[in-house]
């Protein structure tokens, strides 16, 4: 059956609604970034640049390093942007867009986010970068979802049950990297753990400026839980969301984070872009090593 176009919105030109991008503009390699201006300082390091699109917070350059073609794009802060970007870049691969339907043959892509992150351990030093193994998400969005046994129920019941915050209207969900994925990037100076994705940066992470957190001790309660020896480690916005619609979609995602505060301590880096630059090139050359 045909997607409608209510469904599958498509730009005069043919492009994706709202990435503006043509199924030929990007690689089955994407990077994901919060910032826009964090896309340049991906892609500056490409040999060649051959598509650099933009609409909204959402801009690609599409590219080679070390021969391989990769794409970048930004997504904006939040699981709500990614829920547009993980669909319509599944899309671009996977409908036709002439005869709006699904293909036969589905095309798997490798999301790897490249964002920055606050620890909530207090042995968990600034500067320093950290691999979600898993993630478990406090903003809602794969409840919208039908996902099966998709995502890591086990983590996901015992954490529910430990917070028991389900009389504040919160239910987390659970998924992992994808286990072959994280091979890649994996070396010594590279921690592990569960990653908590929030739905906004205050209220949500536990911060206060004039407004009161409902829940009171945020940070120490998640800092608390293990799950068969690992900790929730980490917070930030969209890994739970990517991991989730990757998932459900047959692809393979990673997160990689650059710890630039503690939140348990107090601290923030002191040189946050040198960290995420230096981050960017690792990952650049874990994925075409």
């Amino acid at each position: 059956m045909a997607l409608g176009h209510s469904e599958l919105i498509l730009n005069p030109d043919g492009s994706i609604y709202h990435l503006n991008l043509h199924p030929e503009d990007i690689s089955n390699t994407i990077i994901t970034v919060g910032d826009p201006d964090r896309v340049r300082s991906v892609s500056r390091h490409f040999e060649t640049i051959e598509v650099e699109k933009g609409k909204r917070e959402f801009l690609a350059h599409t590219g080679t390093f070390n021969g391989k073609r990769i794409t970048v794009i930004s997504t904006g802060i939040g699981t709500d942007n990614i829920d547009i970007v993980c669909n319509e870049l599944d899309a671009l691969v996977n409908v036709n867009f002439k005869t709006r339907q699904i293909k036969d043959e589905l095309t798997q892509l490798d999301f790897i986010r490249i964002g920055t992150s606050g620890a909530i351990q207090e042995d968990i030093p600034v500067d320093t970068f950290l691999l979600s193994s898993s993630a478990v998400g406090f903003d809602g969005l794969m409840h919208f979802y039908d996902t099966g046994q998709a995502g890591n129920q086990g983590l996901e019941q015992e954490l529910n049950g430990f917070l028991a915050w389900q009389t504040h209207k919160i239910s987390a969900y659970a998924f992992d990297a994808d286990a072959s994925l994280a091979d890649i990037f994996a070396e010594n100076h590279i921690r592990f753990g569960i990653t908590a994705t929030n739905s906004g940066f205050y209220g949500p992470q536990g911060r206060s400026i004039r407004l009161q957190p409902r829940i009171t001790e945020f940070n120490r309660k998640l800092a608390d839980f293990s799950y068969q020896n690992q900790r929730i480690t980490n917070l930030e916005m969209e890994t739970a969301g990517i991991y989730g619609l990757s998932k459900m979609h047959g692809h393979r995602a990673v997160s990689l984070n650059a710890i630039l505060a503690n939140r348990a301590t107090g601290e923030f880096s002191e040189r946050p872009m040198r960290t995420v630059n230096e981050l960017i090139q690792l990952a650049l050359e874990k994925l075409t090593a």
